[in-house]
């Protein structure tokens, strides 16, 4: 694995609800299984992905397609479900101002998505997104983040981290394991972000309505460091 060298500070940049639309992709993922499987088939894929998730710990949309499917299949139509995720324009579902955004980071430190999901499918989101290439390929994917923390610190070392995401309990999981090394940032973004934060989490460092408002926050170092600042 590529690292980098210790720097001042790194971004880590969740993906899905935080730079692009994902309950978007959700919904209409929804309507396109619904109209070529009808409303048992779209129950039996969704039945499916919820087992996988449950799982694994994170989403696979590729293989309830593979456990679904019957001994024999001669619908093309089910057949082009695959490249219907495969090929779907995610670039059209970034939030605005979010590849803005990493730009404005890039030139404080270095920026890193770090993302949960399969092997297939979210790289691929990620680099259909343009994503990939605003953060020059620095892609990191994992299961649970706040357990791959020492492999996070080994790839991109840095003397203080920022980890931004829509994910409130996550946030705080991160939060008590690097302590004032992380500033964490929480994205009101996605329907995670809309169930609130839990009563005994730590509340993030900074609270932002949109990722495009991350480039209003002053995040220099050594500010950074102590950042409390809540965006209205």
């Amino acid at each position: 694995m590529l690292t980098s060298g210790a720097g001042d500070v790194v971004f880590l940049f969740d993906v899905d609800n935080t730079l692009l639309d994902n309950d978007c992709f959700s919904a209409a993922l929804d309507a396109r299984l619904t109209q070529v499987l009808g409303a048992e088939g779209r129950g039996r894929y969704r039945k499916a992905y919820q087992t996988l998730r449950d799982e694994r710990g994170y989403a696979d949309y590729l293989e309830p397609l593979q456990q679904i499917r019957q001994p024999f299949v001669a619908d093309s139509e089910l057949l082009h479900l695959s490249s219907y995720l495969l090929d779907f324009p995610f670039a059209g579902l970034v939030y605005p101002g979010a590849l803005d955004t990493l730009a404005a980071m890039a030139r404080i430190g270095t920026t890193v998505i770090l993302s949960d999901g399969d092997m297939v499918f979210q790289p691929r989101k990620i680099q259909r997104s343009g994503v990939w290439d605003a953060v020059e390929g620095r892609v990191l994917l994992t299961v649970h983040k706040q357990r791959t923390l020492d492999a996070v610190q080994q790839a991109y070392p840095a003397r203080h981290y920022v980890m931004v995401d829509d994910k409130p309990m996550l946030l705080s999981d991160i939060k008590a394991a690097l302590g004032d090394r992380v500033t964490s940032v929480f994205v009101r973004q996605g329907h995670y972000a809309a169930a609130g934060i839990e009563r005994g989490a730590l509340p993030p460092d900074v609270v932002i309505a949109t990722i495009a408002q991350l480039a209003d926050v002053d995040l220099s170092l050594p500010a950074v460091r102590t950042a409390t600042q809540e965006l209205p």
